[in-house]
Order: structure tokens, then sequence, then C-alpha cells
């Protein structure tokens, strides 16, 4: 376990730079009974930050499995009323969100991928709401990390269970620019203000499309819808207040034209999707589309994001980031796609940010297709750059610019 001071710095960091807690703003922690030491120092430093109120939704991985294994299907997709009025309560109260993430990888690698897949959809059809408030950043949101002993042993399998914690910790805290001498606060508008300026280095480019290619098989062309704006770092809500969703975070993203991705695209990290691991796999793109993909392991799995629902076989998200980066130079695969994608270029399968398009935060989602924005109830992160990647934009009028050479920017 850190130091009681490192643990406070990271709740603060999460509390101050996360979701930006405002003075009598509600917060909402999601969490597993996991990440209990850094969720109680969260819940203190919102009230130190002056919440108003912080509610806590706790969640048991293993219960959760259990009830996947058990419950019926008609048990799983009901989803009761009470529910959903609790998460339209904090919408309506305008709550900012912090989740924390502790995943236990292969967890329900013996439960039914597609009774699995049918309880999430459900899920997320009764809260479509909520997750259009906080993708459309209506209000300040932020996701933060805890190990947890299964986690560690499977990221560091060659240590003692207490080590690996230990080791998990430490990557952890060192991602997101936390150690004992430093004011992680002072480091992340020092970050922040590098990722913006390298947004706006490539919003000013205004590319057309991007060509991938390594050598390990990928050779795609993911064309960027027309008045895209690239992201990353820190944002600003609906309601003025400025925040960061991701700690840590090294990405520059926007938004993909839906019908205008195609090529293969071979993945470089597994996937951990609903507890199960998709090693070793590709896609190929036809007008956007999905249209061929195979896997090593959890094929099935990865077939039930791609048949989600009419957008889950299109893109919303393409990310740049160089290989030669902190995340990447740890040479740790996180199993966690929180600091797995910001090791790696990722793209996501399914809805899109609607940030990334000019005037996207103000208009409705049936303009927003109208312009080649992907929707979906599915929003699945997977990392494909590697340390060859070359990638080559082409310009509104013509141009080829070299924006990768070698794993990373050249722009």
């Amino acid at each position: 376990m850190p130091k009681p001071e490192l643990i406070t710095k990271l709740a603060e960091l999460a509390v101050k730079v996360g979701a930006n807690v405002q003075k009598d703003q509600d917060v909402v922690i999601s969490t597993s009974v996991e990440t209990k030491v850094l969720a109680r120092e969260i819940v203190k430093q919102a009230y130190l930050q002056g919440a108003k109120q912080v509610h806590v939704l706790w969640r048991d991985e293993f219960v959760s499995r259990d009830t996947l294994l058990h419950a019926s299907l008609e048990t799983l997709t009901d989803i009761p009323e009470w529910s959903i009025q609790r998460y339209q309560h904090y919408v309506d109260i305008g709550a900012a969100m912090i989740s924390i993430l502790s995943p236990i990888p292969g967890l329900n690698k013996d439960v039914d991928a597609m009774k699995a897949q049918k309880a999430g959809i459900a899920m997320q059809k009764a809260i479509s709401f909520y997750r259009e408030h906080t993708m459309g950043n209506k209000v300040q949101w932020t996701i933060v990390s805890e190990p947890n002993p299964i986690w560690a042993k499977q990221v560091f399998p060659e240590l003692t269970e207490e080590d690996a914690v230990e080791k998990l910790w430490g990557a952890i805290l060192d991602a997101s620019r936390v150690t004992e001498t430093n004011d992680p606060i002072k480091e992340w508008e020092i970050h922040n203000e590098n990722l913006l300026a390298h947004n706006q280095v490539l919003n000013n480019y205004n590319f057309k499309h991007l060509h991938f290619k390594n050598s390990l098989g990928t050779d795609l062309i993911v064309e960027l819808v027309p008045n895209h704006i690239w992201a990353g770092g820190g944002e600003i809500a609906a309601n003025g207040v400025y925040f960061n969703p991701n700690i840590p975070t090294e990405e520059n993203f926007t938004m993909p034209y839906k019908w205008g991705t195609r090529g293969r695209v071979v993945a470089t990290k597994p996937l951990n999707y609903q507890g199960r691991l998709i090693k070793d796999f590709w896609l190929e793109f036809k007008d956007g589309k999905v249209v061929d993909f195979d896997a090593a392991e959890e094929k099935e799995t990865l077939r039930n994001i791609l048949d989600a629902d009419e957008g889950s076989r299109y893109i919303g998200e393409i990310a740049l980031i160089s290989h030669d980066s902190p995340i990447s130079n740890t040479n740790i695969l996180f199993l966690n796609t929180l600091f797995d994608e910001n090791a790696s270029c990722h793209m996501a399968l399914g809805r899109a940010y609607p940030m990334n398009i000019k005037g996207g935060l103000e208009a409705d989602i049936k303009t927003l297709e109208e312009k080649g924005f992907n929707n979906s109830i599915v929003h699945a992160d997977f990392m494909f750059g590697s340390e060859d990647m070359e990638i080559i934009g082409l310009t509104q009028d013509g141009q080829e610019v070299h924006v990768f050479k070698n794993g990373n920017f050249v722009i």
C-alpha cells in the first residue's frame, strides 16, 4: 500500500482536476468493493472541496458474476424503475461523476457471453439518457483506478501478490503524475497545455483522412468527419466548468466519418471487455463497417460487441499517441483500457463523442448522425499502435503530410 499522502494526492487530483467539483455540487462515485481505500479518500476530499452530498454506488464484481451465471435472462434484462430514477436524479441535480476502475480480467470467462451482452444492452438502453449526459459533457466526469490483488498478479505474474499490488500502485500513481515530491495539480496544468497545443496543430491541418500502416498488417484509411475537432486533456462541460475526463491521459482524439473507414486494422494489445480478454484480433472495414474479423481468443465476445446494435460495427473515435510516451515506455500491459489506450494509438467501436465536431455539444443526435456521427450503445476502445506505425494525413486540398514515423508524432 502506498503512503497515505500519495492516496490523498491521487484523491485530490480526481476531485480538483478530474471532476473539478464545485462548491455545493453533488458528486456520484461509481466504484467497486476492490477500491474502498481510494473511494473513501475521494469522498473525504470531495467534501473538503465543498461538495453538497457525495453518493457512492458500490458494486462487487464477484456478485455480478454469480448474478450473470445464475439469474434468468428475464431477470437480468428487467431493469427496475427505481434504478432508472436514481440515475435520472443524478442528471437532474447536475452531479459530478467520478468512476474508480479496478478490473478483474478473465473473471467472466465462464459466463454465457450472449447472456452478459443482453444484460448489458438492457441496462444501457434503460439509462441511455445518463450516457448521453456524460459523453455529451453536460457535466464534469472523470475516471481513476486502484489496483486489486487479482488484477495485479495478472499484470505482474512473476511477483508475490503483495509485491504485485505494490508495483501496480506505483505504476498507476506514476502514470497519473503523482509522486511524493511533486504537485500533481501543477503537473496537470502543464500537461494539459501541451496536449491542447498538439490539438491545435492537428486542427490546423484539417485532415480529410488518415492512412495507418505497419508491419503487423494494419493498412487502414480513416476518413474524418467534416468540421471535426481534435481533443485531449482538459475539456469544458456545458456548465462552463473545466475538467479532465481521464486520469491518466496522453491522447489526441477526434471523430471519424461513420462511412469512411476502409482496410484492415490489427490490434496490438488485448481488449478486456465484460471480464473477458479478447486477444490477437483484427478487423476488416468497408464503407465504414466491419465486414470481417477474427480473434485468437474470445472471438464470440468480439462478435457480441460488433452485433450489439446498428452502430457497433462502425467506429466513433480515432486517437493518436506516440509509441515513445510515458505509459508506453513502462512496457507494462495493464489489462485496463484506461491505461493501455494511453500507451497506443487506438480507436473505438461504437458511439462517437459530440464534442469532436463543431457545434456538436449543442446539436441533437439526429442532426449529428446526418453529419456522419456514429451512434451506438457501445463504446469499446482497442489498441493498434506500434513502434513502426506510419500515419500519412491527406489535407482537404490533396497534400500528403507525415503525421507519424516510426511510431511517433513528427508534426
